[in-house]
């Protein structure tokens, strides 16, 4: 599928994905526990001198007050302000004159933050995220000045953006009543309001030890990688236990139909959303393979129908969004020309069907095991894709870190049925939204 279209770019610019191992490559790691909590998981790669070291914390914006969203992300921002042996701006500032790069995401169940180096400067990257865990500087100046820089992004990727409110329309209707009904950037009046002890608090709570994994991948010593991780982690004080908040979502049971509209776009969009389980689940597997035959390149069935053969949509896709307690199945659709939306929307249905009525060909079956050991193994070429798979394994699949080496034989052990039966079960016109995403004049 050409990604030449807005809401292609704002989806990739808003989703975050996650992937596991492949049959051409066990991934081999040590893992072990500090005595503050911290779970340290170590992987060495020697094939090229870098490193990857990576901290994650088991916070995103599910676990805010609802009067106080957006704390998740503006610490992912904030915890680069410096600490108490890092002068405010300099964190990246080291980062960049020795080598190395640097960055932070949040999502609705995590923020990780992450440095990759010459494997030489290993110590200084464990140094910078323990300063980050240990003593950031928590004040006014920073808090005011990460208010600003929040409020230019939500300006830039979300306020001014085509398509820009797209999750936000569809999660606030399907996840009524969750901790998944707002998104990860929060409200600035939320952050207007809150005070600085607030910050501290929520600091606090969440970013410590025993609610984080140091995820360390490449070119390493394990035994004075081990050395290394206790004398700049292990004095960091455990904190108070974290419990992740229970997300009880209101199933869907009658068609819910709206409409939503945003200003920087010209042309409308049709959008269906139905709820789905959560990551862990072998049906969020096959649904997310179903997505694969329906959307997944210029053969895929919703794109040879509506783009190639009928020419009745410029853009077209499906796909799922995993999130930790449940999850999100939506495909959309932008139209070519005056097809109108209800005739995509038409479209949709007929594909849907047929995928509950009928199992997928032997042939489709093949190239979505295909489509997906190829996924897995660009997912670990690199290291920091392997620090990130680790931390993800041990965090959301029930401290398993092995789900690295396990995923894919699991996904390749969804099958026909298994694929049609998730659609039967998920899928169904009376468990969904449709909704009209309209330019607004």
């Amino acid at each position: 599928m050409k990604m030449n279209f807005p809401l292609v770019s704002t989806l990739a610019a808003l989703l975050l994905g996650f992937a596991g191992e492949t049959n051409a490559q066990k991934i081999d790691f040590t893992e072990y526990d500090l005595d503050n909590g911290l779970h340290v998981i170590l992987h060495q790669d020697k094939s090229a001198p870098v490193v990857a070291v990576s901290v994650m914390y088991h916070v995103g914006s599910k676990n805010e007050n609802p009067e106080r969203t957006g704390f998740a992300h503006f610490f992912e921002h904030l915890l680069f302000e410096g600490s108490d042996n890092i002068k405010r701006g300099e964190f990246m500032k080291l980062v960049s004159s020795n080598g190395g790069q640097n960055n932070a995401n949040t999502s609705f169940d995590r923020t990780y933050y992450f440095e990759t180096f010459p494997s030489n400067q290993l110590e200084l990257g464990l140094w910078l995220e323990s300063e980050r865990m240990m003593h950031p500087v928590i004040n006014e100046v920073g808090v005011n000045t990460q208010r600003e820089v929040v409020k230019e992004e939500k300006r830039q990727r979300i306020d001014n953006r085509p398509y820009g409110q797209f999750i936000n329309a569809v999660f606030s209707r399907i996840f009524t009543g969750t901790p998944y009904f707002w998104q990860p950037i929060g409200s600035m009046e939320h952050l207007n309001q809150a005070k600085l002890s607030e910050f501290v608090g929520f600091f606090k709570k969440f970013y410590v030890p025993n609610n984080a994994v140091l995820s360390i991948s490449g070119d390493i010593d394990i035994a004075k990688t081990k050395s290394l991780v206790k004398d700049y982690f292990g004095d960091v004080p455990k904190g108070e236990p974290v419990s992740q908040p229970v997300v009880n979502v209101t199933p869907i049971t009658q068609t819910i139909i709206d409409t939503t509209y945003d200003a920087n776009i010209q042309l409308p969009a049709i959008i269906t959303a139905y709820q789905m389980p959560g990551m862990t689940s072998k049906d969020a597997r096959a649904l997310d393979l179903l997505s694969g035959i329906l959307s997944e390149g210029v053969s895929s069935r919703l794109y040879k129908k509506m783009v190639d053969d009928k020419k009745e949509a410029l853009q077209v896709g499906a796909f799922t969004l995993s999130l930790e307690s449940t999850g999100a199945y939506v495909l959309y659709a932008l139209p070519n020309g005056n097809t109108s939306l209800n005739t995509l929307l038409a479209d949709f249905d007929s594909e849907i069907k047929e995928l509950r009525e009928n199992l997928i060909s032997e042939k489709d079956y093949e190239k979505l095991m295909n489509q997906a050991e190829d996924k897995f193994v660009g997912a670990n070429t690199k290291n920091i894709g392997v620090a990130e798979n680790l931390a993800t394994a041990y965090t959301f699949f029930n401290k398993q870190t092995n789900h690295v080496n396990t995923e894919l034989e699991e996904i390749k052990a969804v099958t026909r049925e298994d694929i049609r039966n998730a659609a039967r079960k998920y899928l169904n016109d009376n468990q969904r939204l449709i909704l009209y995403y309209l330019p607004k004049k």
